[in-house]
């Protein structure tokens, strides 16, 4: 036998659609269905695309190196600060009305070279105490992180002012400080281990979600009359008529003038304060990436900076003959000025083999540092033994100011996962002696503001700087 052919279930006219009830949405989706795959195609980016893109959001995501920069701030302002208060009893000798270098024979100089100083401004002794001070309570402030905006330029016109006016006084740190101070203007480096990131801090803390900025930016009295009174004090001296306040000429970039970039600064200033107190939103978000894109900048100045000195010094070492033949070291060491420690100095000048280390191991490091940048591993070791070099300048030469300066410098380069790992014994040990009355035990990394920056930087072992 044979199945039946299944029947179809019989349809009454009135429950049979008219044909004409489906075309209107079928047909247009058949007649599209061929299109759809070629309006929806992705665009595809070039590797060159996306290398550049990938560049710019390094540079402007965040504010590179928070630990190095903070560091290096810390290391020049405490340079500059122990000088000043070292030489606090001949400053009058050293760069004041006492001087050997006059200031008459200082404006002529300054008209020369178009050098930066606001000692010129006034032949008065209160004048020069004032500026003096002035610097030793900038350095001070800025090494503690208040106000490091503001400190940081007030630092670079302490710093300026007194090396400008006798620039035959420096044993070479000076001109590495002198350089930096100008650098650090355009960094954040107050991001950690500053007073700065406390009060942010506790301000974040206090505030509520979503508000943690205006409450912090509206109570800040301190900051706008500092501001104000900063700004007044420049328009008296335009007005006045002060020495090296040009508009657009003999600055310190070319046809910027140092009027335009104290004026600059202060501006800049006053628009970040108003931006943050009045538009929160995309304008901060623009003035937020402009100035990480400065500091970056300025981050990388500093580092090539670093590497010229090193390899300036470590190729004009090689064309000396008492370089090449292995004596230079001997020479210094028996020099009564630069021998604190005479009987040291004789041991070890004695000691031929190990003055021909010395010698040769000193080139050698500072011709291949700028070479081992990429090699992480290679470039600490060298880090090391160039801070230890430093460190037997300081001891063994009497220079302590200029090594000070020299491994201040070379902090740029540290590793971020030391510096984090110091910060952490460093709170910890603080913890331990000023908060044993304390019940209950601060969250860790809480005293100096390490988890943004952790956060940030947990792979900063593996940068450049790093």
């Amino acid at each position: 036998m044979t199945s039946p052919t299944p029947q179809q279930p019989q349809q009454t006219p009135d429950d049979r659609q008219p044909p004409h009830t489906t075309e209107p949405t079928d047909v247009p989706q058949q007649a599209q269905a061929p299109q759809t795959p070629q309006e929806a195609s992705p665009y595809e980016e070039t590797r060159m695309e996306r290398a550049i893109g990938r560049g710019f959001g390094l540079v402007t995501a965040r504010a590179l190196a928070p630990y190095q920069t903070a560091l290096i701030r810390i290391g020049f302002s405490a340079t500059w600060l122990v000088f000043l208060l070292r030489e606090w009893p001949h400053r009058a000798v050293l760069y004041g009305p006492d001087s050997p270098w006059s200031l008459d024979m200082a404006r002529r100089l300054l008209a020369g070279n178009h050098a930066f100083s606001v000692l010129p401004w006034s032949d008065s002794g209160a004048w020069f105490e004032c500026v003096y001070l002035l610097a030793v309570v900038a350095s001070a402030l800025l090494m503690l992180g208040w106000r490091t905006r503001t400190m940081s330029v007030l630092f670079m016109v302490g710093v300026l002012s007194l090396q400008n006016r006798s620039i035959f006084i420096g044993d070479g740190g000076d001109n590495v400080i002198h350089l930096m101070s100008m650098y650090l203007v355009l960094t954040r480096c107050g991001q950690v281990w500053s007073l700065d990131a406390r009060r942010a801090r506790r301000a974040a803390a206090g505030a509520p979600d979503g508000a943690a900025d205006g409450p912090a930016v509206s109570r800040d009295l301190t900051g706008v009359v500092l501001w104000a009174v900063l700004g007044l004090a420049l328009a008296v001296a335009q007005l006045t008529g002060g020495d090296g306040l040009t508009w657009f000429g003999h600055g310190p970039f070319p046809h910027l003038g140092w009027s335009l970039v104290l004026w600059g600064l202060w501006l800049t200033h006053g628009l970040w304060w108003a931006v943050q107190r009045y538009a929160p939103g995309e304008p901060r978000i623009v003035l937020d990436t402009l100035a990480k894109l400065a500091h970056n900048g300025a981050l990388l100045v500093i580092m090539v900076e670093v590497c010229l000195i090193y390899a300036t010094a470590g190729w004009y070492k090689i064309q000396g003959n008492r370089w090449q033949d292995g004596t230079a070291v001997y020479y210094p060491m028996h020099l009564d000025y630069f021998s604190p420690w005479p009987g040291l100095s004789d041991l070890l000048g004695s000691n031929g083999v190990m003055v021909m280390l010395i010698t040769y191991g000193t080139v050698i490091v500072q011709v291949a540092f700028p070479f081992t940048l990429f090699n992480r591993r290679l470039k600490n070791v060298l880090l090391v033994a160039m801070i230890c070099e430093h460190l037997s300048i300081a001891f063994l030469l009497g220079l302590p100011f200029f090594s000070l300066a020299m491994i201040t410098a070379d902090a740029v380069f540290l590793p971020t996962n030391f510096l984090t790992w110091v910060s952490g014994r460093l709170s910890r040990l603080r913890e331990r002696l000023f908060t044993r009355d304390r019940k209950t035990d601060p969250a860790p990394g809480s005293g100096d503001g390490e988890p943004p920056a952790r956060t940030e930087h947990g792979g900063g072992g593996h940068t450049l700087v790093g």
